[in-house]
């Protein structure tokens, strides 16, 4: 099993003037002490279940490309990109571009959107939720063609490409990596079985729950003639390593039984990660045992 670093919050001492270097030191930190991947939220405002609306949140590619410039190994991505916020081909531009400047390690994480009050804010249009993941169809058939050897046009149902020319390519081989999140059985692992490299779950669902989801998902790349196994299996989780590392052996044993469950990889916040300590912690005490897993 691999440990991820999400990074939804950036409300540190010292505001704004300080937001650079702290995030340039979590970065750094995590990379060293062995997580495998970083991420950050893509939302314009800061979510409910994390703060107010009015607390710092920096824009993703941006943040990512900082990111990318303090770290060595570590890939890198959102969780997720809403389709509505960018045109498919600009996004696919920017993962690209990322890709390209960080050596082969941006991943495209993508989802059908939710956040209204921040499209309604900055004038983002919301259409209803099926037309969302008709959108997020054309955008996954869209980075396909862009990662691929056709630079011709794109007819889908809500976007047209008269050209989809990607040049630089990207580093990554056959193409950077796709991430669903989300966890509906009917569309959203559908999506995940046909044209991702990854799915990400919530681990609020427990043990049995993420069981479910990885049968419906199984059965959805039976259909698809998609090799399961072939799909990383994601969950998106709080850590909470204790200031001294004393929840690191709930911890471990918690990852197990997700691990039991069929999850490879766990991608979650860290508690006082400014403090820097819980990163040393986990790259200490969590990451070698359940790489084990």
């Amino acid at each position: 099993m691999k440990i991820g670093l999400q990074i939804p919050y950036f409300t540190w001492p010292g505001g704004p003037p300080e937001l650079g270097p702290k995030l340039g030191e979590i970065a750094g930190t995590a990379d060293s002490a062995g997580f495998d991947s970083i991420w950050v939220m893509d939302h314009f405002f800061q979510i409910p279940f994390v703060g107010p609306v009015e607390l710092e949140m920096l824009e993703a590619y941006t943040a990512l490309g900082f990111i990318a410039a303090h770290t060595k190994k570590a890939t890198l991505g959102t969780m997720v990109t809403g389709v509505t916020y960018r045109h498919p081909g600009i996004l696919v531009k920017q993962v690209t571009t990322l890709d390209v400047l960080s050596g082969g390690r941006a991943w495209l994480g993508i989802g059908a959107a939710w956040f209204e009050r921040e499209h309604d804010g900055l004038g983002v249009a919301f259409p209803p939720l099926k037309e969302r993941f008709q959108r997020l169809e054309d955008t996954l058939q869209i980075a396909h063609q862009m990662w691929g050897e056709d630079n011709g046009p794109f007819d889908g149902k809500h976007y047209q490409l008269k050209e989809t020319l990607n040049v630089p390519q990207a580093v990554s081989k056959p193409h950077p990596r796709i991430l669903i999140g989300g966890m509906g059985e009917k569309k959203t692992l559908r999506l995940v079985a046909k044209y991702a490299d990854a799915s990400n779950i919530t681990g609020q669902v427990g043990a049995d729950g993420l069981r479910r989801k990885y049968e419906v998902l199984r059965e959805h790349c039976d259909r698809e003639g998609r090799n399961y196994d072939d799909i990383e299996r994601t969950v998106l989780w709080i850590m909470n390593p204790g200031p001294n590392g004393e929840n690191a052996g709930d911890m471990v044993d918690q990852f197990g039984r997700m691990a039991e469950a069929g999850a490879q990889t766990i991608i979650g916040s860290v508690g006082g990660v400014d403090s820097i300590k819980p990163l040393e912690v986990i790259g200490r005490d969590i990451i070698p045992q359940v790489a084990k897993f």
